[in-house]
C-alpha cells in the first residue's frame, strides 16, 4: 500500500456518520445521611457508624472492555465516561475523564482528534465523535449506563468510624473529607465510657449504644451531625 492511500482509509474509518454533541446536562448534588434516625444498626470494627455530607451524582457510561469502533479507527477503552448532554436520540459523554477508572477514546496517528462519545437511546451502539463531528460506531461494545458519585472541590463529608472496645470504653474515629482529600487537621480519635452513659455524641451526632464488643457494635442514631437532616 502506498503512502497516499493510508490517510483516506483512516478518514473513512472515522467519518462514516455525522453528529454534533449536546452539552446540556447538569449533574445532581446529593446529600448523604446514614443511617436513618431511630433505626437499629450494626457495624463491624472499621465500619462507618454515621456519615453525612454532600457529593455530586453523575450519569455515566461504563465500558467493560476496550473495543475498536472501526477498522483503523478509534478505540474506546474500558472505564467510566461522564455524561455531558443528550438529545431525543442520543446521550453524549466526555472523553476527558481525568480520574481513577476514567475511560478514553484512543485514535491512530492520522485520524481526526476525538471530542465526545455517543450512545444511542434506542440501539445498542456506541460512537466516537471527531472534532469535525464525524462519527465511527460499533454495536460490539459491552457497556451500561450507571450513576457515578464524583468527588468535587465543594464536596464535604463527616463520618464516625467504630474502632473497637476496651473494657467499658468504646473507641471512635472522626473523619472529615473535603473534595477528594482527607483533612488531617479535622481527623480525631475519641473514646467514651459506657458505664457513665449509653448515649455518646460528637459534633452534633448522637448515638445510643445498645451493645458493643471488640468485634461489632449495635446502635441507634438519635441525630446526625447536622440535626436538621
Amino acid at each position: 500500500m502506498n503512502k497516499k492511500s493510508i490517510f483516506p482509509i483512516l478518514m473513512v474509518g472515522v467519518l462514516i456518520g455525522c453528529a454534533s454533541p449536546s452539552y446540556n446536562y447538569v449533574p445532581k448534588s446529593v446529600q448523604i445521611s446514614f443511617p436513618e434516625i431511630g433505626v437499629i444498626s450494626t457495624a463491624q470494627v472499621g465500619d462507618t457508624l454515621v456519615s453525612q455530607g454532600s457529593s455530586v451524582e453523575h450519569d455515566a457510561l461504563q465500558v467493560d472492555s476496550t473495543t475498536s469502533l472501526g477498522f483503523l479507527s478509534y478505540s474506546i477503552t474500558n472505564g467510566i465516561f461522564l455524561k455531558v448532554g443528550e438529545d431525543n436520540d442520543s446521550y453524549y459523554f466526555s472523553i476527558n475523564n481525568r480520574f481513577d477508572g476514567g475511560g478514553e477514546l484512543q485514535r491512530p496517528a492520522l485520524a481526526d482528534p476525538p471530542k465526545a462519545v455517543l450512545a444511542y437511546k434506542s440501539q445498542n451502539k456506541i460512537c466516537g465523535i471527531s472534532i469535525f463531528n464525524g462519527t465511527v460506531c460499533s454495536s460490539e461494545v459491552p457497556y451500561r449506563l450507571i450513576k457515578y458519585k464524583v468527588t468535587s472541590a465543594n464536596s464535604f463529608q463527616q463520618s464516625l468510624i467504630y474502632s473497637g472496645k476496651v473494657g467499658s470504653r468504646v473507641k471512635l474515629s472522626y473523619r472529615e473529607f473535603s473534595g477528594n482529600l482527607a483533612r488531617p487537621a479535622y481527623n480525631n480519635e475519641v473514646d467514651y465510657d459506657l458505664s457513665e452513659s449509653k448515649i455518646i455524641g460528637y459534633k452534633g451526632a448522637r448515638i445510643e449504644i445498645l451493645e458493643a464488643t471488640n468485634e461489632y457494635i449495635k446502635y441507634k442514631l438519635i441525630s446526625n451531625f447536622n440535626v436538621n437532616k
